[in-house]
């Protein structure tokens, strides 16, 4: 056993959750805001749309190179670094004179929440022993839901008094509270590099790393990428049926949020069951879940079912939370890992960005009904796949 591997899940909590909650919170600040900012410096509905749309285009972008800089940098570096691009986004995000310049900020904030996200997830994987690292990973995620989730609250609280320019310092201020975090806070100290295996030399680029992983990336990463899709589409489901079928917006906000917290509720016990039943256990039963949920709701038609088919599909997400990481983990290679890692977020991310987007073609081809329920389908191909392919020491 590496010195590496006794480390515990708690033992990280102050340099590696404690800023991810903080970049949680201010992400969840700015983007509800960021269309109403486009609005507000003369942009069309479409224009603020597309504005939105490319803040997950930078997190596509950046997934390639944060693998590489993390390599280069190591994690914590990279982490310190995509925090000083944030703050610059931020500030031109502030500063912004027109629709154009707030979309090249936005892209820049994408990049850099893909090179922190990437970082955090390399250094977790090396950090935690196999036996913790569900658990781990799902805490990762969590911290990272609880702040999407508090910072709507702490950006309109802010925004009461500043304006929408009250949510961008929100995120400036818990950007530069985890940069001090970083810096004060040391790594654990038994937290050293995971054994290399003799012989391995220097860490391989992107491309030879695909290329030497591509039967991992064209199975379980197409499994991946159809697991966010049928999570993304989820987030367009709820609202859009929800607006079908008549309810107030109060009301469907209320209740999508209700589904969030049943997420948030979900992830410690969600870890738990990944390292004690294993990843397949827990994979399956949430896709299953979500399909189950996504099928069911263009089904109801008042406030009562329409609840509990939100709780329903909130349950099913939060029951695979960080499980898209801690697989990634799992088959990722000891030598460049987060070169690896990159690549493997990448498909995660690219069906995040192909999830609304289905739900919105289908839409325009048949009904809103039909879209929410292929992506339903969409998640039941991904528990088949998921169930085949994940490895068998994962579960």
């Amino acid at each position: 056993m590496t010195p590496r591997q006794q480390t515990g899940i708690w033992s990280i909590g102050p340099s590696v959750y404690l800023p991810s909650l903080l970049f949680g919170i201010g992400q969840g600040a700015i983007a509800p805001v960021i269309p109403l900012s486009a609005r507000e410096l003369g942009g069309s509905v479409a224009a603020a749309g597309l504005v939105v749309a490319l803040l997950g285009v930078g997190k596509i972008a950046g997934d390639l190179p944060a693998g590489l800089l993390a390599v280069r940098l190591g994690e914590r570096r990279a982490m310190l670094l995509a925090l000083g691009v944030v703050l610059a986004g931020l500030a031109a995000c502030l500063a912004a004179p027109s629709v154009p310049v707030l979309a090249a900020a936005v892209v820049l904030i994408g990049i850099a929440s893909s090179v922190f996200g990437l970082a955090r997830h390399a250094y977790v994987t090396e950090a935690i022993p196999f036996a913790l690292r569900g658990r781990a990973l799902s805490t990762l995620g969590g911290t990272q839901r609880i702040g999407l989730f508090a910072g709507p609250f702490l950006g309109a609280a802010v925004m009461s008094r500043l304006g929408l320019a009250g949510a961008y310092w929100v995120h400036v201020v818990v950007a530069v509270a985890a940069v001090v975090v970083l810096l004060v806070v040391p790594e654990p100290p038994v937290a050293g590099r995971a054994a290399v295996p003799a012989g391995a030399g220097r860490p391989d680029g992107t491309a030879r790393i695909i290329r030497r992983h591509l039967p991992v990336l064209r199975t379980l990463g197409v499994g991946a990428l159809l697991v966010g899709a049928a999570r993304a589409a989820r987030q367009v489901a709820i609202p859009l049926w929800g607006e079908h079928i008549g309810l107030d917006p109060a009301t469907v906000s209320l209740l999508f949020g209700l589904s969030g917290a049943m997420e948030m509720l979900m992830f410690y016990p969600a870890g738990y069951a990944m390292d004690r039943l294993g990843r397949r256990w827990v994979v399956v039963p949430s896709m299953l879940l979500l399909g189950l949920s996504l099928v069911l709701l263009p089904l109801t038609g008042g406030v009562g079912a329409y609840t509990a088919v939100a709780l329903l599909m909130g349950l099913g997400n939060g029951l695979g939370s960080g499980i898209i990481m801690t697989i990634g983990s799992d088959v990722s290679p000891d030598v460049s890992r987060a070169t690896f890692l990159g690549a493997w977020r990448l498909f995660a991310d690219l069906g995040i960005g192909a999830g609304p987007v289905l739900v919105s073609v289908v839409t325009a081809m048949a009904t809103l009904g039909a879209a929410i329920a292929t992506a339903g389908a969409v998640a039941f191909v991904a528990a088949v796949l998921m169930g085949r392919w994940v490895p068998r020491h994962g579960g």
